[in-house]
This record gives structure tokens, C-alpha cells and sequence, in this order.
């Protein structure tokens, strides 16, 4: 029987915790990471989803804007990191058909149309979502996915939370039953 010396054994601990620190990946080859395309959207895309948003959640006198509430970042955010492929190419897909419709409609981008012709085109892509809806298709309309991160985003966004709703940093106890009066913003 042969007694191990400590200094080998601190050296075989080491490698045995080394390995499994180091080269875990070269082990656990089915959980590498997935490798995410974070240049889907250009920095002109993001203008157009930050105007997109503007006409569905406009800035008025009572709240700020989808473009306060930086919308087009969020949504880059939320296509990159949580759509899956399918996803992804739909959304991009219809930035494509947007500016399309822009210039086949209106002889001009997206981003140079006036106020009324973006609400005209924004509310035609409406319309169209809802019928696609209502086609009994299984995959959303491109219009809704951004209709939804508009909304979604708006409303997660300090602008949105602290100044469009009714906001309460600190809450206190738990109250079931709270009077509301029409016109009344809606709690954060």
C-alpha cells in the first residue's frame, strides 16, 4: 500500500475541480449556449418601430409618448433575445412591408410622411392584423407582434408606469376594494 503524499494529492484535486470548472463545456457539449443574432435591427429600424409606436400610443397632454418610452429599443430587445426564429423573421418581414406600403402608397418613406398619412397607413395595418386574426391563421400578423411590444413595452417603462398610470412607489397594505371614478387613470 502506498500513502499519497499531500502535495500530489492537492495536485490531483486541483486538476479533477479544475476540469470540471474549465471544461465543462467540452462535457456538457448538448447545453452549449445559444448563439443569438443581435444585429437583426438597424439603427433605421429602430426610428420606424420608435414612430410605429408614436401613432399607436401617442404622446398627449395627460402622458408622454411610445418615443419617451423608447419603444423601438425595447422591441429590438424583445426580438432578439425572445422571439424564436419564426418569430423573428415575421417581425422582420413586416418592417419590410411597411416601408413597401409607405413608398407604394405615398411615394415616400415611412419617416417622411406626414402625421396623417402614418395614422392612415397604421390604422389600414390594423384592420388587416384583425382579418388575418379572424382568418383563423396560427401565426400573429406582423402588425400585432408590434401592436403588442408597443403596448407591452409602453407600459413596463418608467414613462409609461409612473406617468400614464396611476403610480405608488412604496405600496402599503393590500386594499381589495378601491374607489375608481371614470376617467381615472388605471394602477401600475
Amino acid at each position: 500500500m502506498t500513502i499519497m503524499k499531500r502535495r500530489e494529492a492537492l495536485t490531483l484535486t486541483s486538476l479533477v475541480i479544475g476540469g470540471t470548472v474549465i471544461g465543462s463545456q467540452m462535457w456538457l457539449s448538448g447545453c452549449s449556449p445559444i448563439k443569438k443574432k443581435t444585429d437583426l435591427l438597424s439603427d433605421d429600424d429602430i426610428l420606424l418601430l420608435d414612430e410605429v409606436g408614436e401613432i399607436i400610443l401617442p404622446k398627449t397632454d395627460r402622458s408622454p409618448g411610445a418615443k419617451d418610452a423608447r419603444i423601438g429599443e425595447f422591441m429590438k430587445t424583445i426580438i432578439t433575445d425572445c422571439y424564436d426564429e419564426t418569430e423573428q423573421m415575421t417581425f422582420m418581414d413586416g418592417i419590410e412591408k411597411i416601408v413597401g406600403l409607405s413608398k407604394k402608397k405615398f411615394s415616400r418613406p415611412f419617416l417622411k410622411l406626414s402625421g396623417d398619412e402614418k395614422f392612415q397607413l397604421i390604422a389600414e395595418l390594423d384592420i388587416e392584423a384583425k382579418q388575418f386574426k379572424n382568418e383563423n391563421n396560427s401565426n400573429p400578423h406582423y402588425f400585432t407582434l408590434m401592436k403588442q411590444l408597443t403596448i407591452w413595452g409602453y407600459f413596463s417603462s418608467e414613462p409609461g408606469a409612473t406617468q400614464a398610470l396611476k403610480y405608488n412607489p412604496v405600496p402599503g397594505r393590500y386594499e381589495g376594494c378601491v374607489p375608481y371614478d371614470t376617467g381615472d387613470k388605471a394602477w401600475a
